[in-house]
């Protein structure tokens, strides 16, 4: 089974964590996020990945020289232009030859589905297409999948009124498809396949929808990014497991942690409190300091007390400064 991912964003929305790493490449519980992904695929009967990558493939050549991860081989099809979903599907699809049944995922995406039952259902159902969805609480900020008893979507509802939902599931951004689903989508072309190629499925009647309650999360926001790597840590996780303090990080004896992860070459000085925070290779906490709720690449100073907060590599917070609900430095400056 073969395998494209959509890793084409720019990761504007986790600035300025990726303006020194590409997103795929943050790590969750020590690990890329996209090798998370990858794992979860091959747990799933993957054997090959394309990456479907908008600019250049280095970041993740030097991260996997040996062109595979997790025991998959990788690909990688570099869009010349932005393609949009749909697009960027049928590029690196033609990229690697694709011409039988295959999956597509959102790089963001981190879950525990399994996709081998996604198939298995998409087969059964003789589905041109099948999405997997999840269920959330509230439903109204997020397009909604209508279904009938069978399985199969009748209508999108983009962003529901509070209470009009026909449901509370949303697509959770995995995808099989048939070939048949790259010839309804212009090659070259910029072409949503949420806004344009599913909805021409559905007038048709191929397409389905499974629903599960699995571990799902988008870590494309830096809270939700942050709860991957806690959630990680707590041990909410059905395969996946890390160590909290990664062997190459240095952590002062009596500095105390909680519900957070330290990485590679970071430091934590004494006396330091770190909770429910991420503290990324090559972040410095100073002594005494207090993170919370926080991701940090840059430094923190001595005494420091930063919450609710993203600090990049460049970010600096001076000793005994206070930082609540900042992201240093400010994406949206010059």
């Amino acid at each position: 089974m073969r395998a494209v991912v959509l890793v084409g964003g720019f990761g504007t929305r986790l600035r300025p964590l990726t303006n020194s790493i590409p997103k795929p490449m943050l790590p969750v519980g020590q690990l890329p996020i996209i090798e998370r992904l990858v794992m979860n695929l091959a747990r799933g009967g993957v054997t090959e990945v394309t990456l479907a990558l908008g600019f250049k493939p280095e970041p993740f050549v030097e991260a996997f020289p040996s062109g595979e991860c997790a025991g998959v081989a990788l690909r990688y099809a570099v869009e010349p232009e932005p393609l949009d979903t749909a697009g960027a599907i049928r590029f690196a699809a033609d990229s690697a030859g694709i011409d039988d049944t295959f999956i597509v995922v959102n790089g963001d995406v981190i879950t525990d589905l399994d996709v081998s039952a996604l198939v298995a259902f998409h087969r059964e159902h003789g589905a041109e297409a099948t999405l997997h969805l999840i269920g959330v609480p509230d439903p109204s900020a997020f397009g909604v999948v209508a279904l009938d008893a069978d399985g199969r979507v009748e209508r999108f509802v983009e962003k529901p009124a509070p209470g009009t939902a026909p449901s509370n599931l949303i697509n959770a951004g995995t995808y099989v498809l048939e070939p048949s689903v790259l010839q309804r989508i212009p090659t070259g072309q910029k072409v949503s396949i949420e806004r344009a190629t599913f909805p021409a499925v559905v007038a048709d009647g191929g397409l389905f929808a499974m629903a599960t309650d699995d571990y799902w999360l988008d870590t494309g926001r830096p809270e939700l990014y942050l709860q991957a790597n806690v959630d990680m840590v707590a041990g909410r996780r059905r395969h996946d497991h890390c160590d909290a303090v990664h062997e190459l990080a240095s952590v002062a004896a009596d500095a105390v942690l909680v519900d957070s992860l330290v990485g590679p070459g970071a430091e934590l000085g004494a006396g330091a409190t770190l909770v429910r925070s991420v503290l990324l290779s090559g972040a410095v906490v100073g002594a005494g300091a207090q993170v919370t709720d926080s991701v940090v690449m840059g430094r923190i100073g001595e005494g420091a007390d930063v919450r609710d907060s993203v600090v990049g590599a460049d970010g600096v917070v001076a000793p005994n400064e206070h930082v609540h609900g900042e992201r240093r430095p400010d994406p949206d400056a010059g």
